[in-house]
């Protein structure tokens, strides 16, 4: 019997529906096939998690074919056949003498994948910000008569305004990541080293909750005394210490639908500027998400922060939050002043106000939202607290 594929978190349907939006932009722009190179843009069309984008590799999307054709290594063809919902013959794997070979590499595999469909004399969009000069020269003269044109990011503005299928699949990555939150709470004690704290929350992040799993580790940083005014860096061999102070990120995934989180503990009683901080912090979140609404612009949302937060004495020099969704953030728009960005409902975002205000002083808070009809959701249950244990 057939196992099920790895995409059942979405029907083929789910995935039509996003090839249908990408075609609809391709003939906008007079494109006849695409060449999808960013590692979400592959997963938002086909489910594809798989870490091979390490070599070349790309989905070719035209306007004739109801499917799109992968190319990639031959030894991570299978894991495509897996986890795609495309049928196998449409994955193609080319062979291991393109790999660290001077002269040629994946991409002439993809090239003549394109000239041998017929597109060596169509318009050709490419994800160019993803090829290096040298790459996007190949593909001009290798394929001359093809008129090779940037599609820039348009898949990831269109990534942005999710599903509904993609907001439950977001609601349980957030879940999954409130679990690993408490259990931080749960370890980080005196004499505990950040390493064996780590070993834990991490575990809970991938055992997940609610009986779903978490499908994938991203981004986990934990910041202890004395580092707490840095913002990405790993646990160490340190064991915290009583008076200690900890700022953890981490996020929960499912099928590469990133819901983050950040929050604070402090080992016994915080001190006074770290407590002051956190109610200028909490008092920036509230104000911004009373204006985070269809209609208001992420500009807008970031302003409402930055004068709640300075009414407590504080500054924020960084963007309030970005466009969050497959992976950890979406290259379009940000919680940062001046972002004409207006807000939809189904956008999703990280609401990101960790505050690095010198080197002797930080603070992580954080809530993964969607834009409403009439306002804005938060998918984490967790308080917005100092936690002191």
């Amino acid at each position: 019997m057939a196992m099920p594929k790895a995409t059942q978190a979405f029907p083929r349907q789910e995935f039509l529906r996003r090839l249908a939006a990408v075609k609809a932009e391709m003939e906008r722009r007079e494109i006849s096939a695409l060449v999808v190179i960013v590692p979400a843009n592959l997963t938002y069309l086909t489910g594809y998690t798989s870490k091979s984008g390490y070599v070349p590799q790309a989905l070719i999307v035209t306007l004739k074919d109801e499917e799109p054709t992968f190319i990639t290594r031959k030894m991570d063809a299978a894991a495509a056949i897996h986890q795609m919902f495309v049928d196998r013959t449409r994955v193609l794997g080319y062979p291991e003498d393109l790999i660290a070979n001077p002269a040629k590499d994946g991409y002439d595999a993809i090239i003549d994948h394109l000239l041998d469909v017929g597109c060596g004399q169509s318009t050709v969009g490419v994800e160019a910000q993803m090829l290096s000069g040298q790459t996007l020269e190949k593909f001009k003269t290798r394929a001359p008569a093809a008129k090779i044109k940037d599609f820039g990011n348009a898949i990831s503005w269109i990534r942005g305004i999710k599903s509904d299928l993609e907001i439950g699949v977001m609601r349980e990555a957030a879940a999954i990541a409130d679990a690993g939150m408490r259990r931080a709470i749960e370890v980080v004690r005196p004499s505990v080293t950040e390493a064996d704290a780590s070993a834990e929350i991490i575990a809970t992040l991938i055992r997940g909750a609610n009986g779903k799993a978490g499908t994938d580790i991203t981004g986990f940083y934990l910041c202890a005394s004395p580092r707490t005014s840095t913002c990405h860096i790993p646990w160490t061999e340190d064991r915290f210490q009583a008076g200690s102070q900890v700022n953890i990120e981490l996020a929960g995934v499912r099928y590469g639908y990133t819901s983050a989180l950040m929050r604070t503990i402090s080992i016994g009683k915080p001190s006074d500027v770290v407590r002051r901080l956190h109610d200028g912090e909490v008092a920036g979140l509230e104000a911004a998400l009373a204006v985070a609404k269809p209609g208001a612009t992420c500009g807008e949302v970031a302003s409402a922060f930055n004068t709640a937060l300075g009414k407590h004495g504080f500054t924020k020099e960084s963007r309030c939050g970005y466009a969050i969704g497959i992976d950890w953030t979406e290259p379009t728009s940000s919680f940062k002043v001046g972002d004409p960005t207006v807000l939809k409902p189904n956008m999703t975002f990280h609401l990101m106000l960790g505050n690095w205000v010198d080197e002797d002083l930080g603070y992580a808070i954080s809530e993964t939202l969607r834009i409403t009809e009439n306002g804005v959701e938060t998918f984490s249950a967790l308080p917005r607290e100092l936690f002191q244990v």
